[in-house]
C-alpha cells in the first residue's frame, strides 16, 4: 500500500500527492483517488532524466480514476496507464478527444472512458471535473503563436470544500486571455497546480504564471512541471519569489504528499 492511501483527509480539504512533472494525486475525504496526468516510464536515461527511478510503482497506489490534460506522451503514457489498469481493472479514464482515442486504441474499453472539451464537465466518482482551456485552439496569431496540435485542457476539480485548479500546459501568454482566466475564475478554484518555466517559451514564465494566480484569486499555488526532465527542471523557490500578495506557495517537496483545508 502506498502511503498517499494513508493520509487522512477532513471534509474541508483535498490530499495532494506530487510526483513530479504534472503527475498528481488527488484524495478526497471518502478515501477516492484521481491521478492526473500519470507519467512513470521505466527507462530513464540520466541525460534525461533527474531522478533514475520512476516516483511510483503503479500497483502500489490504488488509483480510481485517471484524468488527462492532452495527448502528449509525458500527459498521456501508455506505459503507464497500462500498468495502473493491469493492476486496478475498475479503474476509469476522462481526458480530451484525442487522449481518449489513444486509450481506446491501446485496448482500453470505451465504456471506461469519458471524453471531455472546454465547458464540458463529469462526475469522477465523489469529485466534479470541469474542463477549460488550457491553450486556445487557435493559438494567438497576433502574438505569433500556433494553434496547438492537439486539444490542451485544465481543468477545476470540486472535491466537496475544496477546488483544485490545474493548469495543464497553458499558453504562454495565458495571462492576457481574460476569454481563458475568466471560466477558470468563475469556478472559484482555492487551489492551484500551476505549470510554468523561468525561460521556455512554451509554458508562462514565472512572472505570467504569478499573474495567472492572482487574477484567478487563488489561495495557495503549487508549481508544476518540474523535477521530471533535465531540460525542463527548475527551482520552485525562485517561481515562489514572483508571487503576488495573498496567494501563499506550496511547494510539495518531490513524491511527497501534503493536506490542504481551507
Amino acid at each position: 500500500m502506498h502511503p498517499f492511501e494513508d493520509l487522512s483527509v477532513p471534509p474541508d480539504g483535498i490530499g495532494l500527492h506530487w510526483f513530479g512533472q504534472s503527475s498528481f494525486g488527488l484524495r478526497h475525504a471518502d478515501g477516492s483517488i484521481v491521478q492526473t496526468d500519470p507519467y512513470y516510464p521505466r527507462d530513464r536515461p540520466a541525460h534525461r532524466f533527474v531522478h533514475s527511478r520512476p516516483p511510483l510503482l503503479e500497483e502500489s497506489l490504488r488509483t480510481d480514476w485517471v484524468l488527462l490534460t492532452h495527448d502528449h506522451g509525458d500527459h498521456t503514457c501508455m506505459e503507464t496507464i497500462d500498468r495502473i489498469r493491469g493492476a486496478f481493472p475498475e479503474v476509469r479514464f476522462a481526458g480530451p478527444p484525442e487522449s481518449c482515442e489513444r486509450l481506446r486504441l491501446g485496448g482500453v474499453s470505451p465504456d471506461r472512458v469519458t471524453e471531455l472539451t472546454a465547458s464540458g464537465s463529469a462526475g469522477l466518482g465523489p469529485f466534479t471535473v470541469h474542463a477549460v482551456w488550457a491553450k486556445p485552439p487557435g493559438g494567438d496569431p497576433a502574438a505569433g503563436i500556433e494553434p496547438p496540435d492537439v486539444q490542451h485542457l485544465g481543468y477545476v476539480i470540486d472535491a466537496g470544500a475544496v477546488r483544485t485548479y490545474v493548469s495543464g500546459d497553458p499558453i504562454n501568454n495565458f495571462a492576457d486571455h481574460e476569454e481563458l482566466l475568466a471560466p477558470v475564475r468563475e469556478l472559484k478554484p482555492h487551489i492551484g497546480l500551476l505549470t510554468s518555466h523561468p525561460e521556455e517559451g512554451e509554458f508562462p514564465f514565472f512572472e505570467g504564471c504569478a499573474r495567472i494566480a492572482g487574477s484567478l484569486g487563488l489561495h495557495a499555488a503549487v508549481p508544476a512541471h518540474y523535477g521530471c526532465f533535465v531540460a525542463r527542471d527548475y527551482d520552485p523557490r525562485e517561481w515562489a519569489g514572483h508571487l503576488p500578495g495573498g496567494v501563499d506557495p506550496l511547494i510539495i517537496p518531490y513524491n511527497q504528499s501534503c493536506l490542504y483545508t481551507l
